[in-house]
Order: C-alpha cells, then structure tokens, then sequence
C-alpha cells in the first residue's frame, strides 16, 4: 500500500480489517495503472480475484468506501480560507451491445442506458481539487421514456421534493453542513444553469450566510415591479440599468456539437477563445413562479451580469447571468463572485479524467452495484491525479517528495532525463512537468502547464519505473551487498 493510500484512507472501517486492507491495496492498483483493465492494474490472477471480491462484498458499501476520503478532505479543507464547494451532475453511460448491466435505467432516449452521479467537491478558489465531500448515485425508472408533454404535465404539478432536481437542494444543505465544520474559512457553493430552482434560492436565503452560494440563472426570471427602475420586467432589463463596472478577460473552452438538430445555444459548436466580458451587478427582487397548491414569497437576490463584448463573426456571446448571496457593492466582490464561478469549470475536467482517464465507463461488471463501490474508488483516483497536477502549477517551488515516492522521483528522474538523479529532490513543478513527459507532454524552453491527460497518462508509466528502480535500482543494490 503506497503511504497516500494509507494516509487516505486511515479511518476507513468496513467492519473488517481484512477488508479495510484490501481496500488500500485495491485502491493502490488502480491509482498506479488508471486507465488500465482492473485484471491489467491488479498484476495476477489473486489479486484480480480478491478485488472483485471486494465489489462483490454488502461491506464494501458506496458509503463506507467513500467516508474516509471524505474525512481526509476536511482535514485539508481546515488549512483554507476559502472552499468553494461545486456541485454538478454527470451521467454514467453503460449501454452494452450485448447483455445489459443489471440495475441500469434510461438516460437520454431508451437506446442509452446507465447511472446519474451527482458529486460535491472541494476546490480551492484558483482550481486545485481537494476532496469528494458528498456523492449520490441513482437510476431512471423506464416512466422517463413517456412522450414529451406527459413529462411536462407530471413536473409541473409534482412537488419539488419528489423531482430529481432536489438534489441540489439536498447539495446545498451538505454544504452548509460542512460549513458548521469550518468556523474560521469562508464556504461558497456554485452551480451550473442545472440548478436554477426557485427552492433552491428560497433554501440559500433560509440562512444566507451559513454557507454562500453562486447559481447560474438558466431562464430570463421575472422582477418583482419597481425592483431597478420603472420598466425593468426582467434580470436581463434590470442589469442593462446598471453601469459596467469592470472587464474580465476569460477563456472560453470550444466544442462540438453533439446533435445536429439540437438547437440550444448552449449545444452549439463553438471555438475556443480568450475574450473580454463586461460585469454588471445589482440587488433585485424576483417575482415567485407558480406552484401547484403552494404561494411561493418574492426573493431579493444579488445577480452579476457577465457578457462578452465582441464575440467572433458568427458565434454566440458568452453570457452569465449569477445568483448570487455573495456581497456585490464593491467591485473587488464583484470580481471574487466571477472567479469563483469561473472554478466551476475544474469539475468538468474532474468528469472527463474519471470518464476518459479512469474509463469507468468501460469496467466490465454484471450488476451496477458492484460497478458503484469500483465507481466510489475511482472517485478517489481521479482527485489524486487532479491534485498532483495543479499542486505542481500552484506550489511549484514545493519538494516534490511531498507528493512523490523517493523511488518514484527518482525513476523518473533517471529515464527523462538520463542521468542519476541529484542529491536533493526536485521541486514539484520540475517533478509533475518529467512524469507528464512520460505521457506525452512536451517540454518548451518556455515551460506552460500540462494537463490532466499527460499528467495520468505519466502517472501509470511512473509506477512501472518506481517498481523496477524499488527491485533491480542502485537502493536494491546496496541492500543486498548489506545483506
């Protein structure tokens, strides 16, 4: 077991210390070899056998699995001022061709089926991952697939409690919860459009600042009237009141579209760009929507307006329209409402190194459950990959071995560059850009940054070269000749 895993998962407790073991190892095999087969990363025929063993085993549970990551996570978070809590929603595609994984439902149409994940993770404010806090799993049933209209007429008359999107609601109140924990730190929760719920900001403003929260308005909601000015009936015509308070310079991430005949705008394909966005803030008060045996109460909210100024030739104008109950009325505050909207976007990259890095998707498992606990340890791996490879942005001047092995460093150390390995270990920076080499990350004279996929791409040809060094380097050597 390699001394992270340890580390990470020291309060573990699934009944059994046979198994609280086997969950380390198993949790090793997969960190070293992410992308490989569970029989590729496992090594030989026991081994294999004892993990499936383990997401075979009623123990083993989602919850239990993930407890003491989740407890290692708030330990990290007490040494930060500011925690920004993202909750986002990602589904778990697994159609076979053939037999189909028991326990799946329908995601999108009845050809694809699989799971929904619903995660809360830690970031700090510039982006560095920290730690699963919360994480749900759940499946449609088949009365999904009813035509269109069907679906409307059931939504708009359930309460929102018996809906899916009430689990941002339950997010919200988990990050409250985990804000009880941090006295001393600031904790704000974002979420995309998905979460633009009434209830939700109702739930924001039954303790406002228990824990902050930024939402990103998916509609054009109705003002209370006389909220900004005589004529303002919506967010979009109470903000153009406002004055531009400052200009942000973002990047914006391109795409492709998946659907041709999908015509969302947030659907659509687009280049990726470096553009300038105007601000705008103001207090405004919404007028309440309609709910079936319920009146819902006006809410007075802060909304920050971010618009690009001059889109290219043909492309959609990047526009946020934030919720926010963050203060607005300097705009150094203004400024940290976007910046830590803007740290939503790591959580994408979470899902793609899980989905792509991790090839969850691709586990070969008869029963969904047992998919699920091999799901909650890849959680896990994909944190530590994420966080070797913005720590080395951010603490580029720390030792590497805070994060490295002496026999991993220097393993590395030794094929990248060819030659024995220094006395004192590299810093991190130097550490994380050699094992990205090893993934295909290309070294300038005027080094940038890598990315996750060289990153966990080096990371499982490191353990390879750690291994070797551990029995056949110049450390084995003197060993034997002691012995």
């Amino acid at each position: 077991m390699v001394p992270w895993v340890r580390e990470e998962l020291k309060t573990a407790d699934l009944k059994d210390k046979r198994l609280n073991d086997r969950l380390g190892e198993v949790l090793s095999q997969l960190a070293a070899q992410p992308t490989a087969s569970i029989p590729a990363a496992c090594g030989g025929h026991a081994e294999m056998a004892a993990a499936y063993r383990l997401f075979d085993n009623d123990k083993a549970s989602w919850e239990r699995i993930l407890e003491p990551h989740r407890d290692a996570t708030r330990h990290r978070l007490r040494a930060q001022p500011v925690v920004v809590l993202v909750q986002d929603t990602t589904d778990v595609e697994l159609t076979r061709p053939g037999q189909q994984v028991a326990g799946t439902g329908p995601l999108h149409g009845a050809s694809r089926r699989g799971a929904l994940l619903h995660l809360l993770h830690a970031f700090t404010p510039d982006g560095t991952p920290l730690g699963t806090l919360a994480a749900k799993t759940w499946v449609r049933d088949e009365e999904t697939l009813a035509s269109a209209p069907q679906r409307r007429v059931r939504r708009r008359h359930a309460a929102v409690e018996a809906k899916e999107s009430y689990r941002w609601v339950e997010s919200l109140r988990q990050a409250r919860a985990e804000a009880a924990r941090l006295p001393g730190a600031s904790v704000v929760c974002v979420a995309d459009s998905e979460a633009d719920l009434y209830e939700l900001l109702m739930e924001g403003q039954a303790q406002p600042h228990a824990a902050d929260w930024i939402v990103r308005a998916c509609q054009n909601r109705a003002v209370c009237p006389g909220t900004i000015g005589p004529s303002a009936a919506s967010l979009r015509d109470a903000l153009a009141t406002q004055p531009r308070l400052l200009t942000h310079t973002v990047t914006v991430r391109g795409r492709t579209a998946k659907v041709a005949c999908n015509h969302r705008v947030r659907e659509q394909a687009r280049i990726e760009r470096s553009t300038e966005v105007e601000v705008r803030a103001a207090c405004v008060t919404l007028r309440p929507p309609w709910r079936a045996g319920r009146r819902l109460p006006p809410l007075s909210v802060h909304v920050v307006w971010v618009r690009e100024l001059a889109p290219p030739e043909g492309e959609a104008p990047v526009e946020w329209l934030l919720l926010t109950s963050l203060p607005i009325e300097r705009v150094d505050q203004v400024r940290c409402v976007v910046q830590y909207y803007c740290t939503r976007w790591m959580v994408e990259v979470f899902f793609r190194t899980l989905k792509t890095g991790c090839r969850v998707q691709e586990r070969r498992f008869e029963h969904l459950d047992r998919l699920a606990r091999c799901l909650a340890l890849y959680l896990i791996v994909t944190w530590r990959t994420l966080y070797v490879c913005r720590l080395g942005r951010e603490c580029p001047d720390l030792s590497c071995e805070a994060v490295f092995e002496p026999a991993e460093w220097k393993a590395v150390y030794r094929v990248v560059r060819g030659r024995t390995p220094p006395a004192q270990p590299p810093h991190l920076g130097e550490m994380v850009r050699l094992v990205a080499q090893l993934g295909g990350y290309v070294s300038r004279r005027r080094p940038d940054t890598p990315g996750p996929q060289t990153v966990w791409l080096g990371l499982t040809r490191m353990h390879d070269f750690a291994l070797c060094w551990k029995l056949f380097g110049p450390d084995a050597q003197v060993k034997s000749q002691l012995v």
